[in-house]
């Protein structure tokens, strides 16, 4: 029996599968059907208007989470009198719903839920909403809704209404005084143009209040202290707005707050005081602030803390060792504060540890290991005054880190192995340090690597030729390794919007976006910082300011995908590898200040992304590249202290030997050379034996010829004697003139 025989049924729900297709026509047919719920499909096509119309019997109606596109009139529901729940949010772009046509239209049906979120909803709330006086839950998130906040839709539906979501809209204006309300338990206006100050009596007029979230808006002034009377909040989200004064520290005593987020306002004042007391607290942002005071042991009141973000802030004092008590954190961001004093070894007991910054500090003396931490994946260390040696055992092998950063510290000595052992590693940073001796072969273990800076160490010795068969860049970019920002779920259940034989409830998930950890690496000349997705496409390898030698391995050539190459201000020698004109993606490439020679091959010309491009301070000879494609954007500048260096570009004429008409053999062609093509060793040996031959022969003529050796001696003697009676006149002469 197919689903189209079901005429009688009552209730379907084929929700959470992978059906596909377009929706069967014979749904219209299904005149006793209370219930439908195909949510959660690959269901595609449009969804008509007519297709619905005989369903009187509907109660329930759940069609979101599918493919579906076209426009959906929701008038064609208006004589659905039992009407109870409509479901719509879309995951896609294609889907409308139109709500205002015809205008003026009035339902028969009184809503208990209602879902058109990315429904492509535009201007003022839709007008049927005018009419509804027992909506439990509403969600009209991530539309274009314009106009104020809807304190009407609170009053009309104050009995019921616990749900409201406007998330992601263009709501402006202030957010107008509200009247009691003891039944909302969600209220989410984030991302929205809502500005103003917050009524004082707010935790009066929503005391039952579970999930407030006032996000990425212009709310400004002080927070109002009777937020601190909403006894059951849970998560309170007032992040990305312009607050300012202190925190209210009744709120420091709210026990059911398990989520606190109030990052880049301009609060500021002492957090960690003696009134912290949020026991059930597991998450807290308070980054990009203006907070003070210290990490105190009022800490430990909050056992079960996961998260805890206190960076960019005016914080201060050590970072105490009874942070290794805490051993449910997975994040801890304490960078851009004012900490001092050592990095307490207790910390590697953090064995949930998945991201650790305490960079931009004074934190000093030597790194303690971290082998403990086997599930870090983003270390930043950078900016501080840690000296001393890396630890052998500094990180685990095992690790799945995904980027290192140590930069601009004291550390000296070589690199240790253990570095080479983290196979996962992406971005490896070092730069700004003493870290010496040769640049280490193991690292070419890290064959994952896109962004390697060494600059501004004393590493010594060659390049070496296993670079190139790191392929920088080229990892797998579906694999989303760094993204956008991590989310985090948090989801609660409240009361059924269905009691039929199909029971329904529905859930609010909360999703607190982390903002994934900043790298600054420089390109173009110019320091640059990334975060989030572009980091799985960029790539380069800085090994500027050292002290490398030898030539410039042709290996190097094979990195087709890196974006940037920087081996200026070393010691490196010899000519520039024709193979670079395989590196289809560079943009910015330095060889300045070194010593290379020979000509610079021509091929380049073909590196279409190139924008920064220096071989200045060499000793290369020969044409510089012709002035096309991108080499047409680049000056003197680019070419400047290379005295050979000859061409239009540099106003110096390039002089080459008169050709001759016929063609001469090989081996003539082999012995021809420019007037700047000089092989200084050869000249110089030529030079030396020539002059000895010279002597030789001198020497040899004397001894042969005793009449030319006797008049060479004469020679000698008279130039002996006219010295002497020269030097002697002179002198007889200057004690005169100064006795008289």
């Amino acid at each position: 029996m197919s689903l189209c025989q079901l005429n009688k049924l009552q209730e379907l729900d084929l929700s959470s599968n992978f059906f596909q297709g377009i929706l069967p026509s014979c749904l219209n047919n299904f005149t006793s059907l209370r219930f439908l719920d195909l949510s959660d499909n690959l269901f595609s096509g449009n969804v008509s208007s007519p297709l619905l119309p005989n369903l009187k019997s509907l109660e329930y109606i759940d069609l979101s989470y599918n493919h579906l596109e076209g426009s959906f009139s929701f008038s064609s529901l208006a004589n659905h009198s039992k009407l109870q729940a409509v479901i719509l949010g879309s995951e896609t772009n294609n889907f409308e719903v139109e709500t205002e046509y015809p205008v003026g239209w009035v339902p028969l049906f009184q809503l208990n839920a209602l879902e058109l979120s990315n429904c492509k909803l535009t201007g003022d709330l839709p007008g049927f909403l005018r009419y509804q006086f027992r909506l439990r839950r509403i969600d009209l998130s991530h539309n274009n809704l314009t106009g104020s906040f809807p304190n009407w839709l609170l009053e009309n539906n104050t009995i019921l209404l616990e749900s409201l979501l406007l998330t992601n809209n263009s709501l402006k204006g202030q957010l107008l005084p509200l009247k009691p309300n003891i039944r909302i338990r969600t209220l989410d206006a984030s991302h929205n143009q809502l500005d103003g100050e917050l009524q004082e009596s707010v935790g009066h007029m929503i005391p039952n209040i579970m999930i407030l979230n006032l996000s990425k808006n212009s709310f400004e002034g002080i927070l109002p202290s009777s937020i601190a009377k909403m006894s059951f909040l849970q998560l309170l989200d007032l992040s990305n707005n312009n607050f300012s004064g202190e925190v209210p520290k009744q709120l420091f005593a709210t026990t059911s707050l398990e989520i606190l987020i109030v990052s880049n306002n301009k609060f500021h004042g002492e957090i960690f005081s003696s009134d912290f007391n949020l026991t059930n607290l597991e998450y807290l942002y308070l980054d990009n602030n203006q907070f003070t005071g210290t990490l105190s042991n009022v800490i430990l009141r909050i056992p079960e803390l996961q998260v805890l973000d206190v960076s960019n802030n005016y914080m201060s004092g050590e970072i105490p060792s009874f942070i290794g008590n805490m051993t449910y954190l997975w994040k801890l961001m304490l960078g851009s504060n004012s900490f001092n004093g050592k990095l307490p070894p207790e910390i590697s007991r953090l064995q949930s540890l998945e991201f650790l910054d305490v960079s931009q500090n004074a934190l000093s003396g030597p790194l303690p290991s971290l082998e403990n931490l086997r599930d870090l994946k983003h270390l930043n260390l950078g900016r501080n005054i840690f000296t001393g040696l890396i630890p052998r055992d500094f990180l685990n092998s095992s690790s799945e880190l995904l980027a290192l950063d140590m930069r601009d510290n004291m550390l000296f000595g070589n690199v240790p192995n253990s570095i080479s052992r983290l196979l996962e590693l992406r971005i490896l940073l070092l730069r700004g340090n003493f870290l010496g001796g040769f640049i280490p072969n193991h690292h070419c273990h890290l064959t994952q690597i896109s962004l390697m800076d060494l600059s501004n160490n004393s590493f010594s010795g060659p390049i070496p030729k296993c670079f190139g068969f790191i392929q920088f860049g080229e990892i797998n970019k579906d694999e989303n390794v760094f993204k956008e920002s991590s989310s985090s779920r948090y989801e609660w259940s409240f009361a059924d919007i269905y009691a039929g034989h199909m029971m329904k409830a529905w859930e609010y998930e909360a999703m607190v976006f982390e903002e994934t950890g900043e790298v600054e690496f420089v390109t173009k000349n110019r320091l640059d910082s990334y975060r989030g997705k572009i980091l799985n496409f960029m790539s380069g390898l800085d090994l500027s300011c050292n002290n490398v030698t030898g030539e410039i391995p042709n290996e190097l050539g094979m990195l087709s995908s890196i974006h940037a190459l920087n081996l200026s201000h070393n010691q490196l020698k010899g000519p520039i590898p024709k193979s670079f004109s395989n590196l289809s993606q560079i943009e910015s490439l330095d060889l300045s200040y070194n010593k290379l020679s020979g000509e610079i091959p021509p091929e380049l010309v073909e590196l279409n992304f190139l924008a920064v491009f220096s071989v200045a301070h060499n000793n290369l000879s020969g044409r510089v590249p012709d002035m096309k494609a991108q080499f047409g954007t680049f000056d003197e500048s680019n070419y400047e202290d290379n005295p050979f260096l000859c061409g239009p570009l540099l106003k110096r004429k390039c002089i080459t030997s008169i050709e001759p008409s016929y063609s001469p053999p090989e081996s003539s062609r082999e012995s021809e050379a420019k007037w700047y093509d000089i092989d200084h060793v050869v000249f110089f040996a030529s030079f030396i034996t020539s002059y000895i031959m010279i002597l030789l022969g001198f020497a040899t003529i004397l001894y042969i010829n005793p009449y030319w050796r006797q008049r060479w001696l004469y020679f000698i003697e008279e130039c002996i004697y006219s010295c002497y009676y020269f030097v002697l006149d002179t002198r007889s002469k200057l004690l005169a003139y100064l006795y008289n």
